[in-house]
């Protein structure tokens, strides 16, 4: 524990967990004097953090994120719930002192059957206590590691053991749903594809023909999988979303309605200038493919490129064609997603009309 003071007049700033192991030594969880981090207070957290999430709650969704690191008060943890299945990484060791409290107040709060234990590299690397393990079944029982959960009227399967972070990327779900209103009829690209969520959401919606594109093999296994789940079917193509894109601009094809949402591209200050230039790369690209009145969705999830660079970089990549568009709607995190600091904003998704 670390409680911190400023040093001209010795008043209390704040309290927060030492952690030697990360750059940012002390995570900061409280500003109020006389707050003891406790059982108590870490259920009372919990608790606000899932009444913020009640309104997605009522709705047809039970995948969701419960815990958003800083943004509700647990640095360096997060907590995603799948069905009945909680799953909580641990980006710090500074939670590990609180972890069976952390879970026993997850459970009242959720009624979840299983929580599942998820480390960071990081945290794998380092000396750990008995039972702190990577995929750690740390409470109930767990059949199997593929659970299905739903997203509306979208079913997902996702690997509570091994895949990616906690499974799957839950801050995209409210542009799934509003791909899948556009869809009816469509022609689709779903490129970054990974798990198909926007591609099995536009096919739920009645799209004619949805093409998924990703790097890996394994993740475009993964959508078909998700396709099959949803009765639906999906078509892949395999490789360099860069060099695959390219390839159609010169073949004349085109789409009603195209997804881009790459992965984080610039996860070090060094690599901003060059995030920059995937991005308006992307924006040439997506809107030569577009026909006129389609739709381009074009995403960051990179926290080091601000909003602003983001849709200006992404506006002088499709100014640069001289082809006329619009942009009909910015939209950023869902409601399971609260931005609590400007820092924690890293999604940014902007939807183009070609005209």
């Amino acid at each position: 524990m670390a409680i911190v003071f400023d040093e001209k007049n010795n008043k209390f700033q704040g309290i927060g967990l030492y952690d030697p192991d990360s750059p940012i030594r002390i995570k900061m969880l409280s500003i109020e004097n006389g707050t003891k981090i406790d059982k108590s207070w870490l259920s009372e957290r919990i608790a606000i953090a899932y009444a913020k999430r009640q309104q997605l709650l009522e709705s047809d969704v039970n995948g969701y994120r419960l815990l958003f690191g800083e943004n509700d008060g647990f640095p360096s943890l997060i907590c995603d719930v799948y069905a009945q299945i909680a799953v909580i990484k641990i980006y710090s060791r500074i939670w590990l002192p609180f972890l069976e409290d952390i879970k026993e107040a997850i459970v009242a709060t959720t009624e979840c059957k299983t929580m599942v234990l998820r480390l960071s590299r990081n945290v794998q690397k380092l000396s750990l206590p008995e039972g702190i393990e990577e995929g750690a079944i740390i409470y109930g029982t767990l059949s199997t590691p593929e659970i299905i959960f739903t997203e509306y009227d979208v079913q997902f399967s996702v690997n509570v053991i091994k895949g990616h972070k906690t499974g799957f990327f839950l801050d995209h779900r409210d542009n799934r749903h509003q791909i899948q209103k556009m869809a009816k009829g469509k022609k689709v690209l779903d490129v970054f594809s990974y798990a198909g969520g926007f591609a099995i959401h536009a096919l739920k919606g009645g799209a004619t023909n949805v093409t998924a594109v990703d790097i890996s093999k394994h993740a475009l296994s993964v959508a078909q999988d998700n396709a099959k789940l949803n009765g639906v079917t999906l078509e892949t193509i395999n490789g360099d979303a860069f060099a695959i894109l390219t390839k159609m601009v010169a073949q004349n094809e085109r789409f009603d309605i195209i997804i881009i949402d790459p992965p984080a591209f610039a996860k070090a200050q060094s690599e901003i200038e060059k995030a920059l230039h995937h991005y308006r790369r992307l924006a040439t690209l997506g809107i030569k493919l577009i026909k006129k009145d389609g739709t381009l969705l074009l995403a960051s999830c990179s926290s080091r490129i601000t909003t602003d660079d983001f849709f200006e970089t992404v506006g002088a990549g499709m100014d640069s064609t001289g082809m006329p568009y619009e942009q009909t709607r910015k939209a950023f995190h869902d409601i399971d997603h609260p931005i609590s600091f400007s820092e924690g904003a890293y999604l940014k998704c902007g939807y183009y009309k070609r005209l």
